[in-house]
């Protein structure tokens, strides 16, 4: 939760409302928030989030291969390939790593299923002790699985706020001194057309391809896609490894206004689900922190008398106020992108009505 909290302490409004909740945290629970050691989890489990993708690309009249990853863990591939009895899932994780003032997160995909919780102690270790030359090791041993694909995610996005000098500075340096063993950069169907406009030009100065991405942690599925003739995920990353061929669909969920679907993806967040599995229907059983003694909990196990404290009660009512009805439609159209549409498929002269589906093959 480090960067939502760095994100919000950037607004006077947040500021005071967390500097309140801090307190009052730590004079009712005897404990301060630790915003590092906590976390959330999205509201679907990996099963569904790996169906709704599938159905997605199905609804395409296509075959679905879906990589499902999560922050610096296994456990949702592996609980697909459990559930589903699927092996062909690969085993896939979002690594997170430090380097310098920022960190960077690298998509590893298809880790060898046999050696998978090896190659996660290998990678947990570099995050929780980073240095320049195990990172350059870690990453041609991963280079050397011909069948790991190692993508470069949101390689634009300053997620820990270093500033965008400082932040550009160091994306190319590390491209510059890692590219090598990386095998494309992420187009992010959830980040907005300016920061992918500056992926793309990224990856024409660096030579690297582009490939479909996400941070989906809502309930819309993720807004581009890889098209591929590959009857495999193996194949695929031959594809992009060695043929060097991507080709991206964006899905007409990328044409809608990027602030309200980032609204939208928070009332997912902090909805309540009365029919999912128990654990992971309110949004404080998806919110973890320690308690006094460092044992990270559910917030909901941590409230005095079982509610919220009323100030949290507040913001998330205003958040869900803001997602309904006449007040989600009036900021849709506050926040219209249009222009951006038209931008995109080079029609600013063009005033006949703009499709809301983009193919941007690239090469």
């Amino acid at each position: 939760m480090s960067s939502l909290a760095k994100f919000g302490n950037q607004y006077a409004l947040m500021r005071h409302l967390m500097a309140k909740l801090e307190r009052k945290s730590e004079a009712n629970h005897g404990m301060r928030a630790d915003y590092k050691a906590s976390y959330w989890t999205p509201p679907l489990t990996p099963m569904r989030a790996f169906d709704l993708e599938s159905q997605q690309i199905e609804k395409l009249g296509m075959a679905s291969i879906v990589s499902l990853t999560d922050h610096d863990n296994i456990n949702a591939p592996l609980n697909v390939r459990n559930v589903s009895g699927a092996q062909y899932v690969p085993v896939s994780v979002e690594w997170t790593a430090p380097y310098g003032e920022q960190s960077f997160h690298l998509g590893v995909h298809n880790l060898p299923a046999a050696r998978a919780t090896e190659w996660m102690e290998i990678l947990a270790e570099f995050t929780g002790n980073p240095s320049d030359d195990r990172l350059k090791e870690i990453l041609v041993a991963l280079d050397a699985e011909p069948e790991v694909l190692v993508v470069f995610n949101h390689p634009m996005w300053d997620l820990y706020l270093v500033g965008t000098r400082t932040h550009n500075f160091l994306v190319n340096e590390f491209i510059h001194k890692y590219g090598t063993w990386m095998h494309a950069l992420e187009l992010n169907g959830l980040r907005n057309w300016e920061e992918n406009r500056k992926v793309r030009q990224l990856s024409e100065q660096w030579d690297m391809l582009l490939i479909s991405g996400g941070d989906r942690h809502g309930l819309e599925p993720n807004a581009n896609l890889n098209l591929t003739n590959a009857t495999s995920f193996s194949e695929f990353v031959h594809q992009i490894r060695v043929e060097k061929k991507s080709d991206v669909l964006f899905m007409p969920q990328y044409a809608e206004p990027w602030r309200h679907r980032m609204l939208r993806a928070a009332v997912d967040a902090i909805r309540h689900y009365p029919d999912f599995p128990q654990g992971s229907q309110r949004w404080d059983e998806r919110v973890f922190h320690p308690d006094a003694e460092g044992v990270v909990r559910p917030l909901s196990d941590l409230w005095p008398d079982g509610t919220p404290p009323s100030a949290m009660s507040w913001g998330i009512g205003l958040v869900r106020l803001m997602g309904r009805g006449p007040f989600s439609q009036c900021f849709r159209t506050a926040w219209s992108e249009s222009h951006e549409l038209r931008e995109a498929l080079g029609q600013f002269d063009d005033p006949s009505p703009v499709s809301p589906c983009l193919e941007a093959p690239i090469p």
